[in-house]
This record gives C-alpha cells, sequence and structure tokens, in this order.
C-alpha cells in the first residue's frame, strides 16, 4: 500500500529489509524510484501506481545492489536511470545481481534486472536534485526533492542499518565522511528523509538520522568499536565486523 508522504511523494515498505520502494509525480508522469522487493511486491506496487492513474515515464535506481535494480513489465517499457557510475557497474555486475535476486526473492523478473541508462546531464525526467557519492556503492546518489522538502537516500541514513562499507573498495570511511557533508547540505531544508531501507525521517529525526551516521563512522576513524543501538540486531555483527576491519585497515 502506498502512503503519501509530501505532495507528489508516495512510499510503499516491502518485508525484506524494510525496503522502500518510492513513486515520485513530475511533469508528464510517475517516476519509479528503487521498486522491489520480491513478485508480489512488485505486482502490487503496480496496483498501487494504477489506482493513482498517471503513467509510468521513468525508473530511477539509486545504486548498483540487486535488490535496487529490479523492474515489473507492468511498470512499461521505460527508461530507467541511473548515474553512469551506477549504469558501469550494474551492467558488469548483471548476472550477479540476478542469481542473488534468484536467491533472496520470490517471483522477481529476473530478466529486467539492471537494464539502466545513464541520466542525461539536465536529469531527464527526474524531478529533483541528484547528489551523487561513493559511500556505499559506486555512483550512489540521492534524490533531492526542494519544492517539496524530501531528499531520498537510498542506502543512507537508516534507522535501521548501519553504514555499510563497500568491502571491495579502499577508504570508504572517507567516502562516507563526504557523503555524509553532501547529504547534509542538501537536507538544510528538508522535512522529510526516505531511506532505502527502515523508517522515513521526518522533521528533526532528519538530522537525528545524519547525526548517527556521522558518530558511528567517527568512531569507526578513531579505531573505537561505536555504541550504537542498531547494532543489537545479530545479523548486523557481519557487516559490522566487516567495517571494523577495512577502517583498521585504511588507517594502517
Amino acid at each position: 500500500m502506498l502512503t503519501e508522504v509530501a505532495d507528489g511523494v508516495w512510499v510503499r515498505q516491502s518485508e525484506w529489509v524494510w525496503s522502500n520502494a518510492v513513486v515520485v509525480r513530475g511533469e508528464g508522469g510517475l517516476v519509479l524510484v528503487d521498486p522491489g522487493i520480491d513478485g508480489a511486491d512488485l505486482s502490487e506496487l503496480a496496483d498501487d501506481v494504477d489506482r493513482l492513474g498517471v503513467p509510468v515515464i521513468a525508473g530511477f535506481s539509486t545504486h548498483p545492489h540487486w535488490d535496487h535494480l529490479l523492474w515489473h513489465s507492468r511498470y512499461g517499457d521505460v527508461p530507467r536511470y541511473a548515474t553512469l557510475g551506477c549504469t558501469t557497474v550494474a551492467a558488469e555486475a548483471r548476472e550477479r545481481a540476478q542469481a542473488m535476486a534468484a536467491e533472496s526473492a520470490e517471483g522477481v523478473p529476473l530478466e529486467l534486472i539492471g537494464l539502466l541508462t545513464p541520466l542525461p546531464a539536465d536529469g531527464g525526467p527526474i524531478p529533483g536534485e541528484i547528489v551523487e557519492h561513493q559511500a556505499h556503492a559506486i555512483g550512489h546518489a540521492a534524490v533531492l526533492l526542494a519544492d517539496r522538502g524530501v531528499l531520498i537516500a537510498g542506502d543512507m541514513l537508516s534507522d535501521v542499518l548501519i553504514p555499510l562499507l563497500d568491502a571491495r573498495r579502499p577508504d570508504q570511511v572517507s567516502a562516507y565522511e563526504t557523503a555524509l557533508d553532501r547529504l547534509a547540505e542538501a537536507a538544510r531544508d528538508v522535512n522529510i528523509l526516505i531511506p532505502g531501507h527502515g523508517a522515513v525521517a521526518k522533521g528533526p529525526e532528519v538530522a537525528a538520522r545524519l547525526n548517527a551516521d556521522r558518530a558511528y563512522i567517527n568512531a569507526l576513524r578513531q579505531g573505537e568499536d561505536p555504541p550504537d543501538p542498531r547494532l543489537s540486531q545479530d545479523w548486523l555483527a557481519g557487516p559490522h565486523q566487516s567495517n571494523l576491519n577495512q577502517a583498521r585497515h585504511s588507517s594502517e
């Protein structure tokens, strides 16, 4: 079920890692940001979109991880945009993304995964500003809808996920610090923050999300184990240890 969180901005959350699909009304129609996750979710999102009575004109993937590269034929054969970096990685890792989707979610149209087009310089039909950075994944991008006070953050600023460093790339601590600076600048006049996973933040919760991720990254920078309440989830122990290892190695 879609929930309208701002004028012309809707969110539908899946059970799988509290994943958020975002629907944005732009000029000429709707843009679907990171639709997912399993086949039932994708189909139900199509039902929700049909009820809006507005055509889908484009998709947008915030970054090249499998759960952000999904699509369904009912959304239409429209361009699915991403940054150049995201598009390149998605093409190179498409078979791996398909395998991960097949293992993790039922009923996903595997043939439609990762078919992305580089976003044109003018932003094309995406009704906002693209805030690109290199934290978490190559070509990761947030979408700032300044006129509506909304920031769509991708896999950043979650209340359920800690910052997840890309273990295959060096100095992700610095990449996160830079990304958080850019997101903080973008969020100065934002009232609504939509993370890729977790609850939508409103009002003062936006700054609290930024502060929580900064505190976590600062602790990694200092070689400390962060006292982060999100770590109460046992399944994050492995990713957290990977973060600690990468931060320690990058400081050596």
